[in-house]
């Protein structure tokens, strides 16, 4: 059995076929349900952003897994799959669960660190797991990948440093006053960085927000949008005198502020701190101003130059964000080996003889007066019972090794008998969300079950009897 990925992202596709793959949560749900009941998966996540879209599977034939989900995606963007295939990528093996990894951790993001995609692929994975298409492989995985995604923000720096014009104008204007609560910002222009920033400005405590543009229309629209107050253009240089913020953005020929307008303001403010952005190419704001005490003048390219400065950190911070994949990418597969049946028998046997040999050793004292050959009886009777009751389980799970469904009998053998020390915690916590299995639909059920408990004995129950 394999993890595999197939889909298109940023990287790969333009924004046209992107936009034609995009998928709403019904369509993600039938194309993985789909691909469930035509046999080509066991478990199926399908993630869908304004950047990506990627199916997720747990599949026996990793080639046949991925010309499905080629198959499936090129009817649902309406081309055929021989159009889609040179954007399509695909992984299997460690190199899906990396990729996934990578993802959660926003190191394969069109701006890397952006925080948005974990919440992106927790959606994923709840509408997948409501929807049946989920049970322990992708339960596990798909929980420990919003782990990683969590470790690598709580220890690297990678989402620290804003890498937008917008963000950076916030982290500036931060810089020259603390904190924003309380302060007036004046949008000149309608232009969409303005609208951004000013929003931006919002999130972080801004009070008010003042919206002029020649058309008094478009200035109402912009002021609607943002939650501000449309004023007169003819009116600013009454209004920039209370403006702590001033954003800038037009189509004007000539500077729309100049060094004497923002002086004369001053005198009305007595000199308390002005930040102006000027976003316009031309540009707006008459470079004079930056002479003027007390007013910060930033245009485009200061910007930008912060924008890279940050980018460049983001970077930095990412290389240990990739260590910290490799690491995890390391738990998982031994994780995944442990669903083997062979690796699974002999640590059970392992763990009962313990078992065996601790409870002679505490009853030592107790048998001390027995002579070698009695010793020796007991010994191969104590012996003798361990092998009689792991018989008929052992036998079980050699049947059914090599079966679609054996991980499911694996896992079973593995959490009832704690062979992986799930009392002492070294296992992950698994999440408050209940899983299903994906054969549900098909049998008739509408429970979920959760992955280490009633669930996965009525998803034995159930495949026994189907396979029976």
């Amino acid at each position: 059995m394999h993890v595999v990925v197939a889909g298109i992202s940023h990287k790969t596709a333009p924004l046209d076929l992107r936009e034609r793959l995009a998928l709403d949560e019904a369509a993600a749900l039938h194309l993985s349900q789909a691909l469930l009941d035509e046999g080509e998966a066991c478990e199926a996540v399908a993630l869908s952003t304004c950047n990506r879209t990627e199916l997720y599977l747990w599949a026996r034939d990793s080639l046949a897994a991925r010309q499905a989900a080629l198959a499936h995606l090129a009817r649902h963007a309406g081309v055929e799959p021989r159009e889609l295939e040179p954007s399509l990528y695909s992984y299997s093996g460690d190199g899906a669960i990396s990729h996934l990894f990578r993802v959660t951790s926003s190191l394969d993001s069109m701006v890397v660190g952006e925080a948005q995609i974990v919440a992106q692929l927790k959606a994923a994975y709840q509408l997948a797991c409501d929807g049946g298409c989920t049970a322990v492989v992708f339960n596990r995985l798909f929980r420990h990948a919003l782990e990683v995604g969590k470790r690598v923000r709580t220890e690297t720096a990678i989402g620290e440093r804003p890498v937008s014009v917008s963000s950076a104008a916030v982290e500036l204007a931060e810089q020259v006053f603390g904190r924003l609560r309380d302060h007036t910002v004046l949008i000149i222009g309608a232009g969409e960085t303005s609208e951004l920033t000013a929003t931006h400005l919002k999130a972080h405590g801004i009070d008010k927000i003042l919206v002029a543009n020649r058309t008094l229309d478009t200035s109402r629209e912009l002021a609607r949008r943002v939650g501000g107050e449309a004023v007169q253009f003819e009116d600013l240089g009454e209004h920039l005198a209370s403006a702590d913020i001033v954003i800038s953005s037009t189509s004007a020929p000539h500077y729309v502020l100049t060094r004497e307008t923002v002086e004369r303001a001053f005198k009305r403010r007595r000199h308390r701190p002005m930040f102006l952005i000027d976003i316009a190419v031309p540009r707006d704001l008459d470079p004079e101003i930056d002479k003027v005490r007390d007013a910060y003048l930033y245009d485009i390219d200061d910007l930008q130059h912060v924008v890279e400065h940050n980018r460049h950190e983001r970077e930095k911070e990412a290389q240990l964000a990739e260590r910290i994949v490799a690491q995890e990418l390391a738990t998982v597969n031994d994780w995944l080996r442990s669903l083997e049946v062979v690796p699974t028998i002999a640590t059970l046997r392992e763990t009962v003889e313990e078992i065996r040999r601790s409870e002679l050793e505490r009853l030592g004292g107790r048998l001390s007066d027995l002579s070698d050959e009695q010793r020796a009886q007991v010994e191969m009777l104590t012996t003798s019972i361990v092998n009689k009751i792991l018989h008929v389980p052992t036998v079980k799970m050699k049947e059914v090794a090599g079966r679609d469904q054996c991980y499911l009998y694996v896992d079973a053998v593995r959490t009832l008998f704690d062979l992986d020390g799930d009392d002492d915690g070294e296992r992950p916590a698994q999440g408050a969300v209940e899983t299903a299995e994906p054969s549900r639909r098909r049998q008739g059920g509408s429970e979920g079950a959760s992955e280490n408990g009633g669930g996965t004995l009525h998803r034995l129950r159930d495949t026994g009897t189907e396979r029976a």
